[in-house]
């Protein structure tokens, strides 16, 4: 993998840069729809390249470890050709996922043990045996074995957790530098910043991941509840130490203001569950604001949903149309909203691109902030 930054912004640390791996080139910044089980829920992948304009996706390695599980998916040949998307794809490493089993999983040195929220069986997971899996998933970006820590959370156990991932980082890189793809190309692996919200540890392990000297370097645990000021505050932190000539992904963030401020602040690559789970609740994002699909306000409007951002659930249906589809509770009515909301936030992180290369990114967003965060 290699990264080529093409331009920056004169008033704010937001840049452009393009991303290129082994099933294409990613333009950034740019937001990952989230594939969790090996499909971005209730949208097909000809929308995905299509409508969306989607440059890479995200699978789970929890969920695809349990389900279909690797025999299915070495048999065939990767997740790209199991699910039939020829362009990149990002894995996390499951740590999130432990993380939010906290009833059913034991930590230790060596792993983590815990049990499937399918059956009940038990598993564990190690460093090593994550890279393995990843490997046979096949993903162009894999992520490190990290923990995840809760918020609010101890210093002493966020010190003590970050010291263990990076131990768990070292074994993560061992494992991968003396290991190759099953299925003849090269995959990259990103390691992930921790230390909770703690300004000293932030900074020791924005570091120490620095120093691994890795193709990109992720930052994870600052979207588990804290507020969004301090988000603000550790990611510009963390981005002035990583290195400016590497992608910059930062992990489960979140809503179009999450997104366009942290641009502003060096980040060059998002995903969120946030425009599919909110879609099948009837919460639309638009260019103009934010829609609540099943409010009366919208029986009657016959207008496209958002005729400015393009793509063919967005311009073709109207209102009332998805209105009804939502309230009659079909089917149609959350892939609809499902394939417009991933439709915004791609055409954003596009706006956002072009902003950037004009150089008037900043100014831009904090008057595209407001617009696209207001209720309608």
């Amino acid at each position: 993998m290699t990264f080529e930054l093409t331009a920056k912004d004169t008033h704010s640390k937001a840049r452009a840069g393009e991303i290129t791996t082994a099933h294409g080139n990613i333009q950034t910044p740019i937001f990952m729809p989230v594939g969790t089980a090996g499909t971005v829920k209730a949208v097909h992948q000809r929308e995905l390249t299509n409508d969306i304009q989607a440059q890479i996706i995200l699978g789970n390695t929890y969920h695809l470890y349990l389900r279909p599980g690797l025999e299915v998916l070495e048999q065939a040949g990767g997740l790209h050709k199991f699910n039939g998307w020829d362009k990149p794809i990002l894995t996390d490493s499951g740590g999130y996922q432990v993380y939010s089993l906290s009833g059913t999983r034991k930590i230790v040195e060596e792993g983590v043990k815990f049990k499937s929220h399918i059956d009940g069986s038990t598993h564990f997971f190690s460093p090593e045996g994550v890279m393995d899996i990843q490997r046979t998933i096949g993903a162009d970006i894999m992520m490190a074995f990290d923990e995840c820590t809760p918020y609010p959370c101890e210093y002493n156990y966020a010190k003590k957790s970050l010291d263990m991932t990076h131990r768990w980082l070292q074994r993560c890189c061992d494992r991968f530098d003396s290991t190759e793809g099953k299925y003849g190309y090269d995959q990259t692996l990103f390691p992930i910043v921790q230390g909770s919200t703690y300004k000293d540890l932030r900074i020791q392990s924005a570091e120490t991941i620095a120093s691994f000297n890795r193709e990109g370097n992720a930052i994870g645990g600052l979207s588990v509840g804290e507020p969004a000021e301090m988000m603000y505050e550790f990611t510009e932190l963390v981005c002035d130490i990583l290195p400016a000539n590497k992608p910059r992904y930062l992990m489960g963030v979140g809503t179009p203001a999450n997104i366009l401020e942290n641009i502003a602040l060096g980040v060059d690559m998002f995903d969120c569950v946030l425009p599919t789970r909110n879609a099948r609740n009837g919460m639309l994002f638009t260019s103009q604001g934010i829609i609540n699909i099943r409010n009366e306000r919208w029986k009657n409007d016959f207008s496209p949903i958002d005729e400015t951002i393009g793509g063919y659930a967005s311009t073709f249906y109207s209102k009332a149309y998805l209105r009804h589809l939502v309230h009659s509770g079909e089917m149609l009515g959350s892939q609809i909203s499902s394939v417009h909301n991933l439709t915004f936030y791609l055409w954003l992180v596009k706006q956002a691109r072009e902003h950037i290369i004009a150089g008037d990114y900043l100014a831009w967003k904090d008057k595209i902030v407001k617009q696209v965060m207001q209720r309608l």
